[in-house]
């Protein structure tokens, strides 16, 4: 790619950006996080933002900032214009798909036809493989591939930031491709689509809609949880499309069985196809990402520059990018190349560095809050079952996340010796490498560990 021009895609992401260094957390969500470039034809870009009040403050009070940003990105004079633009949740074919707004500089995604609710990074020719989401790649490319013959219900599950969303629209952009009808919505359109039918006497026609599809592609379906009337007509959307042989496709932040207030009907249809979990990616996949998405910018990115983003941000894929983002814009405002001093100088308030845990006291307090128990319980004399298997994740952690010795994680668990450490954490340690619901447990514990390690800026 010429690194002298910048894309409008990149333009308006590297702008975002550099006012996330500009403004306060509060005003940069409020004003700016929600925004997305629509088109850009010579000098004039059309940005699209929610609502008719973001609209006006942005013309009124933050205009000149955003247009003085942008022309420091791309170069030259610009005409910045807004517009109130929400995602209509329509049903993609592919004689009805627009072409894209936005080119990318790929040739293999300027072929394929998109929706304007399927992001056209969304591939999977832009998804990295790595070990903690290898399975779920695996089965949504099969799912595009025969969709409603292979594993279905697809069941996609993980942290926030992780790539669930990339893959379920992955799934999207291909089946489209292939011919197949293709509707992509969130669990909160799906609500409201229904609340808007009710109060309009049209669930027939909402119903129409959701059912007439060969793929159905459903994101964060957790927010149906305690919403009977919603629950209600999803199972029964859910049954009319899988009787059929159509697919569908769901995403969650958690697994079935731990949604709270989820109807036991729907869990057992959710867990009736294939679980895959994604969990947070290790530095190789990491790096992988940062390397893929230097191509795309117009700046030279040193690789002793992405190895150190690698390390620095482990928690997501989001952070990552965001944080590839926030040193891109800086670099293109002040015309300064991309170095490690530049990068420390930058991250050192924006992107604070992995901190390792080590207080004991926090993760038991951890583990007990995630099965929701007394932290009497992990050391006192109990011996149930639940008790028992979060003591040994306790065991387990207090070992990999401490340099503790086997007689003092003992001692803190109750006065146990060291022999009972050692059986707790060998069984978790095998149990890792083939039961799924563990490694999802352990994965969400030291996702919150983590959390709780790193300061917040505000």
């Amino acid at each position: 790619m010429d690194k002298q021009r910048i894309n409008p895609e990149d333009a308006w992401r590297s702008t975002k950006g550099a006012l996330q260094l500009q403004m306060t957390r509060a005003n940069y969500d409020e004003w700016i996080k929600d925004t997305h470039l629509l088109s850009a034809e010579d000098n004039a870009f059309i940005v699209g933002v929610p609502n008719f009040y973001v609209r006006d403050w942005l013309q009124e009070r933050l205009h000149p900032l955003l247009k003085r940003t942008l022309e420091g990105i791309v170069g030259r004079s610009v005409e910045l214009h807004y517009t109130i633009y929400k995602k209509p949740s329509k049903v993609v074919t592919q004689t009805e798909a627009p072409p894209p707004l936005l080119t990318t500089e790929r040739s293999n995604e300027r072929e394929l036809p998109q929706s304007i609710d399927l992001n056209p990074r969304y591939t999977f020719g832009r998804f990295i493989v790595g070990s903690g989401n290898r399975m779920a790649h695996a089965a949504a490319l099969a799912v595009s591939e025969r969709p409603g013959d292979a594993y279905n219900p697809l069941f996609l599950h993980g942290g926030v930031g992780l790539g669930k969303t990339h893959l379920l629209q992955a799934v999207g952009h291909e089946a489209t491709r292939r011919g197949y009808k293709v509707l992509y919505v969130s669990s909160e359109t799906f609500t409201n689509d229904l609340v808007n039918a009710i109060r309009t006497q049209s669930t027939e026609k909402f119903r129409e809609r959701y059912r007439s599809v060969d793929v159905l592609l459903i994101d964060d379906i957790q927010f149906i949880a305690g919403k009977e009337t919603t629950q209600e007509e999803f199972f029964h959307t859910f049954n009319t499309l899988y009787s059929a042989n159509k697919q569908i496709c769901i995403t969650s932040d958690r697994h079935p069985r731990e949604m709270d207030r989820l109807q036991e009907r729907l869990v057992s249809r959710f867990q009736g196809g294939i679980l895959a979990d994604i969990r947070p990616p290790d530095y190789e996949t990491r790096l992988a990402i940062l390397q893929d998405r230097s191509r795309d910018v117009p700046t030279d990115i040193p690789e002793e520059v992405l190895e150190l983003m690698a390390q620095k941000v482990a928690t997501n894929i989001r952070e990552l990018e965001g944080a590839f983002n926030r040193l891109v814009a800086h670099a293109l405002l002040v015309h300064e190349p991309v170095t490690i001093q530049l990068a420390a100088n930058i991250w050192q308030d924006v992107v604070p560095a992995v901190m390792p845990v080590t207080d004991p006291a926090r993760i038991i307090s951890t583990v007990a809050s995630h099965f929701n128990l007394p932290e009497s319980d992990l050391t006192g004399p109990s011996r149930s079952r639940q008790i028992v298997r979060a003591r040994h994740i306790a065991m387990f952690l207090l070992r990999e996340e401490t340099n503790l010795s086997l007689p003092q994680i003992g001692q803190i668990l109750g006065g146990r010796d060291h022999t009972t450490v050692i059986h707790g954490y060998d069984k978790i340690k095998k149990a890792l490498i083939v039961d799924s619901t563990l490694q999802h447990h352990v994965m969400r514990i030291q996702q919150a560990l983590q959390q709780s390690a790193m300061p917040v800026y505000g």
